[in-house]
């Protein structure tokens, strides 16, 4: 007959290994949340603007030419247009940050964050809409274009 200290170790190394192997915890052990967080490709305007009020550390990355930046632009954005991209992403972008990318529209800022996941930047996402759908719903006073 086993010892009552060999079975609470007989019982832990099973929890272990069904965690371990199969990902289940045992009975009236507490499910642990994954460590982290996975990021979509977009983020949406109302969801970048409670970003923004939140006072959360990012960075804005305006993928548009120089000419539309004085049509309408947000403060505290970095300007690197989609053609300079991958020459300029690696030296000047940290890829552990969560990066916004902005456009017009939202389909070059999506081309560059696709562009960013593939380089290993896990936290970049495409501004939906891009800064006219910005100005429309939430800072009419940016402008559009």
């Amino acid at each position: 007959m086993p010892v009552e200290s060999e079975t609470i170790g007989v019982m832990s190394l099973l929890s272990f290994l069904t965690k371990t192997f199969f990902g289940i915890n045992g009975p009236g052990e507490k499910i642990e949340a994954p460590v982290t967080a996975t990021f979509s490709y977009e983020i949406h305007v109302p969801e970048f603007a409670a970003l923004r009020a939140s006072g959360e550390p990012f960075t804005l990355l305006d993928v548009r030419e120089a000419s539309e930046l004085a049509q309408a632009k947000l403060p505290g954005a970095v300007h690197i247009p989609m053609g300079e991209i991958t020459m300029r992403a690696n030296q000047e972008l940290d890829p552990e940050d969560h990066i916004v990318v902005m456009c017009h529209h939202g389909v070059r800022s999506m081309n560059v964050t696709s562009f960013l996941r593939q380089q290993g930047f896990e936290k970049a996402q495409s501004l939906a809409g891009g800064i006219d759908r910005y100005a429309r719903e939430i800072d009419p006073s940016i402008g559009t274009y």
